[in-house]
């Protein structure tokens, strides 16, 4: 009874993450939304089409990379209860039908091609990611993470909801078309050294926002960890995560000069007023904290509304080596994830604080 308590929350964490991955997934392969009508496709079609019709290597390892992680997630979901095959073909099965219903409703969209070597290369992905986990899973390291998670972390379905927003941030965050801690895409960069262009005005709106942005990093990790004491480690180590992603996605996406771009004035003096923000706030109690966090997502979310009004995914397409519309879908998706953010963690304070009541 006391081992199947035990593994209720780390059950709860892991379908919040499936099921955050698998929408991330339909967003991607169904964005942006528009133009949806009956282009006279049969799906039986799609399925015994020759491959060679729509199949491109590039196409094939990018789609089957993105379905490892779902595999990955829904292996650490099944395998409670399930012997080891029943997990690789339920997880195998899962991933095909989403990837069924993804190339099916693409069927709809004139901008999307429906293609059956999508079919095969997303599902071929899960079962990779399916096997991976199962062979981590052997390992007796596994266990220490789940160790460590106790240790450190709170218990309870909504403490595995603000760690799935945790990662949702770290997410959006790692996109290096955008400033450190921000939310709005670099776009007109010169070339350095070949063009010159009038250095922009410092936008404070932008730094305000990176300010607010490490506010709520820093109250999120107050309210999931157990002693409130070890926040400012914890947030540092969120802090050079997102930092090195950021940095090698910018040293594989972005053209060579604009290696750096993410790190700007705007951004540096917001981290260091966040800093000062964020421990001028932990002096304060608990339900005090819940208070200030909701203020602060509110003013965070009405800067994005107006910092983010004219600002559209593709501005930053110019910064990447990659001129293809997974790029733009990726912009789409991190400009999506901030948006959502503040009002999930609005959802996330509220109810924490009436746990607490």
């Amino acid at each position: 009874m006391r081992a199947r308590s035990r593994s209720a929350p780390r059950l709860h964490l892991r379908t919040y993450l499936v099921s955050g991955y698998a929408l991330l997934l339909a967003y991607v392969s169904l964005s942006p939304f528009v133009g949806w009508q009956d282009q006279g496709l049969s799906f039986i079609d799609v399925l015994t089409a020759p491959l060679a019709q729509t199949f491109t290597w590039f196409d094939f390892f990018l789609n089957y990379l993105a379905y490892i992680p779902l595999g990955i997630l829904l292996a650490y979901v099944l395998r409670i209860h399930r012997p080891a095959a029943q997990v690789l073909l339920l997880a195998a099965l899962c991933g095909l039908m989403l990837s069924v219903a993804m190339e099916y409703a693409q069927m709809y969209l004139p901008s999307r091609v429906s293609s059956n070597s999508d079919l095969l290369s997303n599902s071929s992905g899960t079962l990779t990611g399916a096997v991976i986990a199962l062979l981590i899973a052997q390992y007796s390291g596994y266990t220490h993470i789940a160790s460590w998670h106790d240790k450190w972390f709170k218990h309870g379905w909504i403490y595995d909801f603000g760690l799935a927003l945790l990662a949702m941030w770290m997410f959006a965050q790692t996109n290096p078309s955008l400033p450190m801690l921000g939310s709005v895409f670099v776009g007109g960069v010169a070339r350095w050294p070949f063009d010159i262009v009038p250095e922009s005005p410092f936008n404070w709106l932008e730094c305000t926002e990176v300010a607010l942005n490490l506010l709520l990093l820093g109250i999120l990790l107050s309210t999931l960890l157990r002693e409130r004491r070890h926040m400012l480690g914890a947030l540092l180590l969120v802090l050079c995560m997102v930092t090195l992603v950021k940095f090698v996605a910018a040293a594989v996406l972005l053209k060579s000069w604009a290696l750096l771009i993410w790190l700007n004035s705007e951004a540096i003096l917001g981290i260091i007023a966040g800093l000062l923000l964020l421990a001028a706030v932990m002096r304060f109690s608990r339900d005090r904290l819940h208070v200030y966090g909701a203020l602060a997502a509110v003013f965070y979310l009405a800067l994005l509304q107006d910092l983010l009004y004219d600002e559209k995914p593709s501005t930053a397409m110019r910064l990447y080596h990659w001129h293809y519309t997974h790029m733009l879908n990726y912009n789409g998706l991190s400009q999506l994830v901030i948006t959502l953010l503040p009002v999930l963690l609005l959802v996330y304070l509220w109810r924490t604080g009436l746990r607490r009541k």
